[in-house]
Parts: structure tokens; sequence; C-alpha cells
């Protein structure tokens, strides 16, 4: 059995540069304009670590376009969304966060500081391998999200329940 395995920074850049050198060829390809702020978008998205919100985006693509709207992030989203240029990471009970990421994989969340990381679990991809269907479903693609701890916050939670320290004593007798 393979274990589970965090998607690292080296892995995550090389498939952003694979990607992004692909980009503009299936853009052309659908019928898609490849404008500056589409490319910003994209980069932005590619960029990320954390699966960002159309804000964190558009902030990101407002540095080097500075008149670039929300909704035209937001519209850019959904239509590389609809593409399969990008995929909605919708968590339970929260804001859309989208991924440049469309490989099959799985995601671990923070309950905490609600940060998204990618997890490869082949496990979980060999249960469905070949089905097309689930009773009555047709099978479109399988996403497992796990809810956890950071070791972030799991540092802030000890030391938040840490017993407080000893008193200094004074080192001049009294």
């Amino acid at each position: 059995m393979r274990e589970l395995r965090l998607v690292d920074r080296r892995s995550r850049e090389r498939y952003s540069v694979q990607r992004l050198g692909e980009f503009v060829a299936r853009c052309r390809k659908r019928g898609i304009a490849v404008t500056p702020q589409r490319l910003a978008v994209i980069r932005a998205l590619l960029a990320s670590e954390n699966h960002p919100s159309p804000h964190e985006i558009c902030a990101a693509v407002r540095r080097t376009h500075p008149h670039v709207s929300l909704a035209t992030v937001h519209r850019i989203l959904e239509q590389f969304c609809e593409v399969g240029e990008a995929r909605k990471v919708t968590v339970l009970h929260d804001f859309a966060r989208y991924d440049g990421n469309v490989e099959p994989h799985h995601h671990v969340l923070c309950v905490r500081c609600r940060r998204v990381h990618d997890i490869e679990i082949p496990e979980v991809d060999k249960l469905l391998e070949g089905r097309t269907s689930l009773g009555q479903f047709a099978l479109l693609r399988c996403s497992v999200e796990i809810d956890a701890l950071c070791r972030r916050c799991q540092l802030a939670e000890k030391r938040m329940h840490a017993p407080p320290l000893p008193p200094q004593q004074s080192e001049t007798p009294r």
C-alpha cells in the first residue's frame, strides 16, 4: 500500500509550469481569447499554495493589473471551471475557493485556519477505478476532504493550553 502524500511545493511548481505552458494552446483550441486578465488569473491561481478565494486571486491580479474588478475575476474563474482549467473547491459551510490542479487529487482542510492542502490517496482513487456509476448516479469525479489541524494550529493550541511558566526568582538574596 502506497503511503498518503501531501503534494509538496516542488511538485506543485512543476505542475504549474507545465499547465501554464499549455494554457494558451488549450484556450485557443476551445475558442477562448487569451487576454492579459485571463493569463493573470491563471498565474495567480497556479502560484497559490492555498486554494485561494476570488478575493485573494483578485488581490494578486491587481498587483499587475490594478483595474481588474472582482466581478471580472469571478467570471474568469467560473469560465475556467466550465472548461476544465480550474476546479471549484467549496468547503462545507464556507465560501468558494479555487484549485488550479485539475488532476485527480484530494484535500486536507485545517478546521481552524481553513487552509486547504492537496493530498494524493491512491487507495481512494483505486476504489472507484473503472466504475461509471454508483447506483442511480453517473460518476464524474471523486474528491475526499479530510478535516484536520495543521501543524501551525496544533502548535498554537499547545501554547494556549500550556501551563504558565513559574515566576522567575531574583538572583540577589533577600
